[in-house]
């Protein structure tokens, strides 16, 4: 845990070389605005990381990683962390678009293995793009935890994953896209998914994390925790860490990928998805590694429609802090919300964790995010 004072800020780099400089950060009103949030809602715990002049400047822990056991909240825990998962598997995939191993136009049906077509359309494939952005015309009415949910041999619904407009016409968040993107990752790159993704993104970056429960410290894991409105209590959801083995144990190469959830499985601290977000804050380099290009990174980052304000698994929000345009991703999960976004130009962003939280505080966690912009960025 990293701790700072009126006059002096500790500094971490993105390969976590330590300085020290003078700044105007006033951590301690940034906690006590915390607390008073805090003491307004039923909190589990959480975590938090600003970035600032392109450093990481402060890093803390509120509250408890398990309610049951009082054992506190520390910035090496690990979160599933949500949606913010997605952007994991577009990096992943861009990697290999510059590679020439696939196009963002391509078919999806050519590079899944099955046909995915939406019967009211079928002569308009659904690319890559499509699903990275969301404008691929499916949805999750079917399920997403498996692909036998869109396999027309496996699924005499799977008509029922496509909506009414063709693809690229229309915008529907849904999760399918992304467990579909990762088994493409997988098919293409002849790696498994999980391993991917730490092999190519995390390792490269010197982070710790991961998408496979098996593979990670456990007893970092921060417990996840469901409100439940009918006793007004934090209630545990240990689904958010199912292992999965038996599944993998039996796993196939470029199908069972939904069993790691490239859709919201990745599991990591606040601390090291601060690095990760300023890699995508500089353009796809962290330090001397680049990994994805300026031309892959400003893709990502730029919004397909300006309506929804989404790219390819990043998004774009003119109200999260009042005057800034920032650029990145939420989640939710089991019980856990979680916010990544930075600001390009400005080189500043905020990452904030919560392992279980439920907040009459309009903007759920946005008033924190918004507390730490005020205390140590504005």
């Amino acid at each position: 845990m990293i701790r700072t004072n009126f006059f002096r800020c500790v500094w971490i780099s993105a390969l976590s070389l330590l300085s020290t400089v003078p700044c105007l950060a006033q951590p301690e009103k940034a906690e006590a605005c915390i607390q008073q949030l805090m003491q307004q809602a039923k909190v589990a715990g959480i975590a938090v990381a600003v970035v600032k002049d392109n450093r990481i400047i402060y890093t803390h822990s509120f509250g408890y990683k398990n309610l049951e056991t009082q054992t506190p909240l520390t910035d090496d825990c690990l979160f599933r962390i949500a949606s913010i998962s997605k952007s994991f598997t577009a990096t992943s995939l861009l990697q290999l678009v510059q590679a020439g191993k696939v196009k963002l136009d391509d078919d999806v049906s050519d590079l899944v293995g099955f046909n995915v077509r939406n019967p009211k359309f079928p002569e308009q494939p659904i690319t890559l793009r499509h699903i990275l952005s969301h404008r691929s015309g499916l949805n999750d009415s079917q399920g997403y935890f498996t692909l036998d949910a869109i396999n027309p041999e496996k699924n005499p619904n799977s008509a029922k994953c496509y909506n009414d407009y063709a693809p690229g016409g229309g915008y529907q968040y849904c999760n399918l896209n992304f467990n579909l993107a990762g088994t493409i990752l997988e098919r293409l790159s002849g790696e498994r998914f999980d391993q991917y993704v730490k092999h190519h993104v995390l390792d490269p970056l010197g982070l710790y994390g991961g998408y496979c429960v098996d593979s990670l410290d456990q007893s970092r894991f921060a417990t996840i925790y469901e409100y439940n409105s009918d006793s007004a209590r934090l209630v545990g959801a240990p689904g958010a860490y199912a292992a999965r083995s038996a599944e993998i144990a039996q796993y196939t190469m470029g199908y069972s990928t939904p069993v790691f959830s490239p859709t919201g499985g990745m599991k990591i601290s606040a601390t090291d998805l601060a690095k990760y977000m300023m890699m995508h804050m500089n353009l796809g380099k962290a330090g001397r590694k680049r990994i994805i290009s300026k031309r892959s990174a400003r893709t990502m980052q730029t919004p397909l429609s300006e309506k929804e304000g989404y790219g390819l698994a990043l998004h774009t929000s003119k109200t999260l802090i009042s005057g800034k345009t920032m650029t990145g991703h939420t989640g939710s999960a089991y019980g856990l919300y979680s916010t990544m976004f930075f600001q390009p130009k400005e080189k500043f962003g905020i990452v904030v964790i919560t392992n279980g939280y439920s907040s009459p505080v309009p903007g759920g966690i946005n008033p924190i995010v918004n507390c730490l912009y005020d205390h140590f960025i504005k």
